[in-house]
């Protein structure tokens, strides 16, 4: 078994969340539908429900319809979380199964309220990621080969670098501008 998935846990019979489709969240659905899970994106955008669909998702939430989060309280395994906005996490934690693990992907530059009942009763819990070790590093490229998981990627010359980071700011991007480097 991958190492990917015994330490997350990620395969056939779990619910997988992603709570944001950017850079991050993209790459998340992919890797969680190419292991075998049940994916559910959790998104505030209505617009990306057919992106989430061609990646992976089988499942789509719009998180600001009102009411929309109440049906699906319980229900994760894990929600890889890839927002860098401010956010209610309390609001995600409660969609976690018991024993259900919300890991944070995005950095706020504010400091995250998590109210401690959200996660003692059901014994959840809230981690955090970054990169693993080279092994770790390459275990995941070897699964990401084996699979055909591929990053989504608009690639640009040089010249057009101030117009791509005005579609950044927008929130323009499916889902990773790459430069062209023979425009250079």
């Amino acid at each position: 078994m991958e190492r990917v998935e015994v330490h997350w846990k990620v395969g056939k019979g779990q619910r997988v969340g992603i709570l944001g489709l950017g850079v991050l969240g993209h790459m998340g659905v992919k890797l969680a539908a190419a292991m075998g899970a049940e994916v559910t994106l959790l998104s505030s955008s209505p617009s990306k429900k057919e992106d989430a669909r061609r990646l992976g998702a089988h499942d789509f939430v719009v998180t600001t319809e009102k009411g929309a989060l109440d049906a699906h309280r319980g229900r994760f395994d894990l929600i890889l979380d890839s927002v860098s906005a401010p956010h209610d996490l309390a609001a995600y934690v409660g969609l976690l199964r018991p024993e259900g693990t919300l890991v944070l992907l995005g950095a706020p530059t504010t400091p995250y309220e998590l109210p401690a009942f959200s996660l003692i009763m059901g014994r959840r819990g809230v981690a955090g990621s970054l990169i693993g070790g080279i092994a770790e590093t390459q275990e995941m490229l070897d699964f990401c080969g084996k699979h055909e998981v591929l990053a989504d990627v608009e690639t640009i010359p040089v010249r057009e670098i101030d117009h791509a980071y005005e579609r950044m700011l927008k929130g323009d991007v499916r889902y990773r501008f790459v430069i062209d480097t023979a425009s250079l």
